[in-house]
């Protein structure tokens, strides 16, 4: 029972890790944390089941949201936040609130407010009799796990992930290093686009595909965020593994406080860890000399 459990918070917190790692990698590229990543992200997922239902395999329906997603990402950052890189902070987060109405009010008028069902590539039962997680499951956790791997290699291990982390740094000084500044902004929001459609492919098929699927994810995502540092893509990784794994223990075990207050405990638990450490846990604290 148990291990049962324990299994199954990892596959939610593999969606969380994912949408957190979208936040970080947004945030380490351009310093915004984009308030519409869940209904980009739901967006994306109902753009998916869309090319199923015209017959795509899975996985080239999987690869082709993926690419449109990274492609829409890339242009909403050069469109619409590029514009107002100059602006205020107030203006820019009244920009994303408005995305946010804007991608929701597309997605009802396209789709619909009617929940859906996602399949997905893996089998609903045990790969064996008396397995304590089903192979769907243990496909979102696989899955989950290898872009997260990857990722944290392509930002720690290549040349672009250098330049993306010297334009987070200091723009100024990347520029001046011969970094296309402005196009390594473009490739972190369609990074952020593409980690978010990965998401939501994963969790449509657990939960029902609707657009407001994303609206209880994204709390957790920023939790997960707040709890491992925000410039910390491993912290978020980890943060999102812990969420959903106490979220899951939390709601078998103590049924009232999980399913009732949940997100009230998770709301308290981001106030508690800006009061005691605003940096994150994964982060280390560093002084400025003068």
């Amino acid at each position: 029972m148990l291990l049962q459990q324990l299994l199954s918070g990892l596959t939610t917190g593999a969606v969380y890790s994912l949408m957190a790692l979208a936040l970080v990698v947004i945030h380490q590229t351009t310093h915004h944390l984009n308030l519409a990543q869940g209904e980009m992200a739901t967006m994306s997922t109902f753009a998916a089941w869309q090319l199923l239902a015209w017959g795509f395999p899975y996985w080239a329906a999987f690869a082709v949201t993926l690419a449109v997603s990274y492609i829409a990402g890339a242009a909403i950052q050069r469109v619409i936040m590029h514009p107002l890189r100059a602006g205020s902070g107030f203006i820019q987060f009244a920009a994303m609130i408005g995305l946010f109405l804007v991608i929701n009010s597309i997605t009802n008028a396209v789709w619909g407010s009617i929940g859906r069902s996602f399949p997905s590539p893996f089998p609903a039962r045990p790969l064996y009799e008396g397995a304590p997680i089903s192979g769907q499951r243990l496909g979102i956790i696989l899955i989950g796990l290898a872009l997260v791997v990857f990722l944290t290699f392509l930002l720690r291990g290549t040349r672009l992930g250098l330049s993306l982390r010297a334009t987070a740094a200091n723009p100024v000084s990347a520029r001046l290093a011969g970094i296309a500044v402005g196009r390594m902004m473009m490739v972190g929001w369609g990074l952020a686009a593409a980690i978010g459609a990965a998401a939501g492919m994963l969790l449509a098929p657990i939960v029902a595909l609707d657009p407001q699927m994303m609206f209880n994810v994204l709390p957790f995502a920023f939790a997960a965020v707040v709890l491992g540092g925000v410039s910390s893509p491993l912290g978020a990784v980890v943060g999102g593994l812990v969420l959903g794994v106490v979220e899951t223990l939390v709601t078998t075990f103590a049924p009232l406080i999980g399913r009732e207050l949940k997100m009230s405990i998770v709301l308290a638990a981001i106030l508690g860890i800006l009061l005691v450490k605003p940096e994150g846990l994964f982060v280390r604290r560093t002084r400025a000399r003068l």
